[in-house]
């Protein structure tokens, strides 16, 4: 069991909770409670090692079980070292390091589906389109340098497992411009002409979600073939980053199925 303050496996936990830095130079990243961790399990991510409360309800007690069976490295912790390292209110008593991953780009000739997000800095906005994007069935999410680095803590608890489906791809706009050659590319914007119950969603394309408090860079606005809106009849000038991308993927969604 792990009494000390000083451990090796909680400095790099510490480590791991601040820069996106820390964690590139880690080669590591954090999942924290009992469904984060059943995901990449099932998914099966390369673990460097899981820490645990004493006492765990019986769910967390099989899921142990699950990572031990796998050789997976699994340690005890004291509970009041766990929850002082824990960013959640109350921790469900299980943490795991994960290893980075090497994202493996879908190949350019079956690429249809693809999600940009522009300046998305809100942590909960880009965990909840991570989400959205893995339930749509796009391919991948193409994440340019402005963005919130998309394996924080806070961005991995609000994909719930999502990061584990799905291509993130951490992309400069050069490359982004590269990668959607063939791709119509559609921007979101709420002073567009389209309406997204006009526009044609069936073909191969890239749709990028820009920031509410910014609005779209200069690199989206030149990428964009499109610019479409999302009517809304109520008094409510916008949407937040995550509704509405979650709007225009299952359009995409409802447009392909008819």
């Amino acid at each position: 069991m792990i009494t000390s303050s000083q451990n090796a496996k909680l400095k790099l936990i510490r480590s791991l909770q601040g820069r996106p830095r820390e964690r590139r130079e880690a080669g590591a990243f954090l999942a924290e409670g009992v469904r984060l961790v059943e995901e990449a399990l099932a998914a099966g991510w390369p673990f460097r090692f899981v820490l645990h409360n004493p006492e765990l309800p019986e769910r967390a007690l099989k899921l142990l079980e699950q990572l031990k069976a796998k050789d997976i490295d699994v340690e005890q912790v004291e509970t009041a070292l766990l929850e002082s390292i824990s960013e959640t209110e109350t921790t469900q008593g299980i943490l795991a390091v994960l290893e980075s991953p090497e994202p493996e780009l879908p190949d350019l000739e079956s690429l249809n589906f693809v999600l940009i997000t522009d300046q998305i800095r809100d942590p909960g906005n880009l965990g909840t389109l991570i989400r959205s994007a893995a339930a749509a069935g796009a391919q991948a999410v193409f994440i340019p340098p402005e963005t919130v680095d998309a394996f924080s803590p806070k961005v991995v608890r609000a994909g719930m497992g999502a990061h584990f489906r799905l291509a993130l791809c951490g992309l400069g706009w050069d490359s982004i411009r590269a990668y959607t050659r063939g791709l119509t590319v559609f921007l979101a914007d709420a002073e567009g002409q389209t309406s997204c119950w006009a526009a044609d969603f069936t073909a191969p394309l890239a749709l990028i979600v820009g920031g509410e408090a910014d609005g779209a860079s200069e690199s989206a606005r030149k990428l964009a073939n499109h610019r479409v809106n999302i009517p809304m009849p109520g008094k409510i000038e916008s949407l937040n980053a995550a509704a509405a991308g979650a709007v225009l993927m299952f359009e995409v969604v409802r447009q392909r199925k008819m």
